[in-house]
């Protein structure tokens, strides 16, 4: 099929329940807390009945497949797949990555039909996956993420020797005659804030490729049918449009909070249940095919000696989905959509007048007196679906009076700075503040004093104006102050030993040195540019 076309398979429409079946076995039907008495791939498809036509005008909003910026700056709400009229110019993906015209012409195609007709069940999406274009659009939007080469030693530098569409042409010809298979995920880990480590999965830079191209294809079909209560990985929302939802469900009465926590839910997804809720929408066998061959991608480590071992952990366990790989926020989407879905038809939401604010694997139950009843339905619906909830960390907490933490933000009582007055509000946590801080003292170490002046201070202004960019809910003077301060004084101590002049250098690196002449951002006077920074 040419560009041009677009997107104009035939499909066929999944059979709807019954009329006459009750809410809850609705509910169960489309979340898959029971189970499904019948594999809706298997099902009979009927004559096709519908052509997935060509969009309209470009769109702006495709989700960025390397990482997003934090928040959302223009306040938007929900994914936009249309831009507005008289305007050529669409969203970018990442920095000066913009989407070419025909990917985004298919993504809009797809999510307008997936859109339009919530049974309509995608059958012809593989040969969409090794287009030229798509591929060209993932192998850039893997380039412009970076990350470190998989088990194969491939990087980004030895592909651009190699030639990039020599190189692309080589993974095409394998997707294309079936014969593609993944290879080993190299794990790495990484310090957590706790002092434990976190496991990392680092695919191939072909294997990178792949997922991309397939989230390309995927992501605007089943962006139709995820829910408002999440918010991750998703266009045109972010963290902060979940802090601002839960700030908002409280001063409108809903003060007794769940905040809920699961143990390792991305491992912990079962494979069957999670290719059922794929194959809700996508029945497109190849497709269903890689993404099994995903799942379960053996696990490559590096011993202390130097010794590499191999694992199965997904295949054996049928648990997981790879941390660190492209496709696994889509697919952690898809299943918490079970939960959110099953929440609200089976009626819990209106009968205990609980509200779900989600952000991948957090989420807290915002309730108006029933937080207790709120919280053993979620337990009990987590058990059916094979998740485990983390009971000692899962707590109740009832604002004003306790706060709570969510997506680095202290929820709870606050004081306003001109008349004293309480209120429920938003601040930067204690522990954000302490790792931001960790995180100016790991960059002006003593190894760093051969760094040039000039390039330690932009260094420091990325981290500082990235921190503050997502901090900004509340009143965030005191938070900025502290770092601000803290920067100077590490600054100010990396001076005075690469000069080796006296320890606190007040004289020579006072605090207009710092901030005029090498330009170190301070925070509290972007904090005057907040219309609720005083609150």
């Amino acid at each position: 099929m040419g560009h041009r076309e677009g997107c104009q398979e035939e499909g066929t429409r999944a059979r709807s329940p019954p009329p006459s079946a009750g809410a809850v076995a609705t509910a169960c039907r489309q979340t898959g807390i029971v189970r499904n008495t019948g594999d809706p791939a298997r099902r009979r498809r009927s004559p096709p009945d519908a052509r997935e036509g060509q969009a309209g005008p470009c769109g702006e909003s495709e989700r960025s497949i390397v990482p997003p910026k934090s928040g959302n700056a223009d306040g938007g709400k929900g994914p936009r797949f249309k831009e507005n009229a008289g305007s050529s110019k669409s969203q970018e993906i990442g920095v000066n990555l913009s989407t070419p015209e025909t990917v985004r012409k298919l993504r809009e195609a797809l999510h307008a039909k997936a859109k339009g007709e919530p049974g309509y069940r995608f059958y012809a999406l593989y040969d969409k996956l090794y287009r030229e274009d798509v591929l060209r659009f993932a192998y850039r939007c893997c380039k412009a993420n970076g990350g470190a080469a998989g088990v194969d030693g491939q990087g980004f530098e030895e592909i651009e020797r190699h030639g990039v569409e020599r190189w692309l042409g080589e993974l095409a010809k394998p997707l294309r005659e079936k014969t593609y298979r993944p290879q080993a995920v190299r794990r790495v880990y990484i310090p957590k804030p706790d002092g434990k480590q976190r496991p990392l999965g680092i695919p191939t830079v072909k294997d990178r490729v792949a997922q991309t191209a397939a989230m390309l294809v995927l992501e605007p079909i089943f962006e139709a049918d995820l829910l408002d209560e999440q918010h991750a990985y998703r266009p045109g929302r972010g963290a902060l449009d979940a802090v601002k939802r839960v700030h908002a469900l409280l001063n409108n009465g809903h003060t007794e909070v769940v905040d809920a926590d699961l143990s390792g839910y991305f491992d912990s997804i079962p494979h069957v249940e999670l290719m059922k809720s794929v194959a809700r929408r996508i029945v497109d066998g190849p497709m269903l095919k890689l993404i099994k061959m995903w799942l379960v991608m053996p696990v490559e480590e590096t011993d202390e000696r130097g010794r590499k071992q191999r694992t199965t952990r997904a295949k054996d366990q049928k648990r997981g989905t790879p941390q660190g790989a492209p496709i696994s926020p889509l697919l952690s989407n898809l299943y918490m959509r079970r939960f959110v879905l099953g929440w609200k038809v089976l009626g819990h939401e209106m009968r205990l007048d609980a509200h779900i604010v989600n952000y991948a694997d957090d989420f807290v139950l915002c309730c108006r007196g029933t937080a207790e009843a709120a919280n053993r339905a979620m337990q009990g619906m987590m058990e059916r679906l094979q998740l485990t909830v983390n009971t000692a960390k899962t707590r109740t907490r009832r604002v004003p009076e306790e706060t709570f933490d969510f997506l680095g933000y202290t929820i709870g009582r606050c004081y306003s700075a001109k008349t004293g007055r309480s209120y429920i509000g938003t601040r930067p946590s204690k522990k954000r503040i302490r790792r931001m801080c960790e995180a100016i003292s790991e960059a002006t170490r003593r190894r760093t004093m051969l760094t040039d002046a000039e390039d330690l201070v932009a260094e420091l202004n990325r981290m500082l104006i990235g921190w503050a960019n997502y901090f900004c809910l509340g009143p965030v003077s005191k938070a900025y102050r502290s770092v601000d301060e803290h920067a100077r004084g590490r600054l100010r101590q990396w001076l005075c030993g690469k000069h080796q002049v006296d320890r606190r250098g007040l004289r020579r690196f006072s605090d207009v040195y710092l901030h005029q002449t090498l330009g170190l951002v301070r925070l509290s006077v972007r904090a005057r540019n907040l219309p609720w920074a005083k609150a």
